[in-house]
């Protein structure tokens, strides 16, 4: 009798799930799949007729300049991201934590940036950067200001990175001020009365209260910083003389202007390799930093 309740209330478990996992299998697991197959022809993504090349396609990434300068691109760029994001959320949860006047009103003027679409943004920050700051640099004489960040192939990058941060800080930030309002008030209470000072309670009981929300934010902005699309459309467009070229600009040009769908897919598998290790190492770190109760 017990078995046969056991596999009843297996079976509609099933059933429940069941919807979900057709579903996943038809929009993830299978493209996934196709996207592998492919890689290893040489199809141009509209034609039935294509071609078996094998490896060839990641054989020719190990030599592809173009390639080559979208990673290191896209390396540069999630690396300051992860900096710029971690260090600035970080700030404003600590200010935003504590019990002000305000708030909540604080609160939601940060938080305002993140219900805007990344190309809406792109497009406020280009008008700004075009229009704005040329203006306030000519009538400051301020030097910097009077040319366009994004004209320069050096400075460009930080253009893109400043409208990427406006908006990527508020959902960290989110996530950082509801870890430390998990962190028991009596550890706090019984540093101040050791007489830890404030940068000792925030190094050894803070940050470690708060380490598995920093390593999901680390992961969610390494994955943003790698995959980074709509602002570069908006802002620059991979110039200046492709200076700013993603790897996911690059695969778009690759597949659609192109036509080499086969060894852009390949492009693709070869960014989602790398989030992974990057991924899988971080997060098997921090779990041994982590604190149980």
């Amino acid at each position: 009798m017990k078995n046969r309740k056991n596999r009843d209330r297996n079976l509609t478990h099933f059933f429940y799930i069941l919807p979900n996992l057709i579903l996943y299998s038809a929009l993830s697991i299978t493209p996934i799949c196709l996207g592998i197959y492919y890689s290893l022809t040489d199809w141009n993504g509209i034609t039935k007729n294509y071609n078996f090349v094998g490896l060839s396609n990641y054989i020719k990434i190990l030599n592809d300049r173009r390639f080559h300068r979208a990673v290191m691109f896209n390396l540069r760029y999630a690396f300051m991201l992860i900096v710029g994001v971690l260090f600035l959320s970080l700030c404003l949860a600590l200010l935003m934590n504590y019990p002000v006047r305000g708030r909540s009103v604080f609160r939601a003027i940060y938080f305002f940036p993140a219900c805007i679409s990344m190309l809406t943004i792109g497009l406020i920050f280009n008008y700004i950067y075009f229009q704005g700051l040329p203006v306030i640099g000519n009538a400051l004489n301020i030097d910097f200001l009077k040319k366009n960040i994004l004209s320069g192939r050096k400075t460009a990058i930080y253009g893109i990175l400043i409208a990427n941060l406006w908006k990527s800080v508020a959902i960290p930030t989110v996530l950082i001020i509801s870890a430390l309002q998990t962190i028991p008030r009596e550890i706090l209470e019984s540093a101040v009365v050791d007489g830890a000072n404030g940068w000792q309670r925030f190094r050894y009981i803070i940050i470690r209260y708060i380490l598995p929300i920093l390593s999901i934010i680390f992961v969610l902005i390494l994955k943003e910083g790698l995959m980074i699309y709509d602002y570069i459309v908006a802002l620059t467009t991979g110039g200046p003389a492709g200076a700013t070229e993603s790897l996911t600009l690059s695969i778009y040009r690759l597949g659609f202007e192109d036509l080499k769908f086969g060894y852009a897919i390949s492009q693709a598998l070869m960014i989602a390799g790398i989030i992974t290790v990057i991924s899988v190492i971080q997060m098997r770190y921090t779990d041994k930093k982590k604190i149980y109760d």
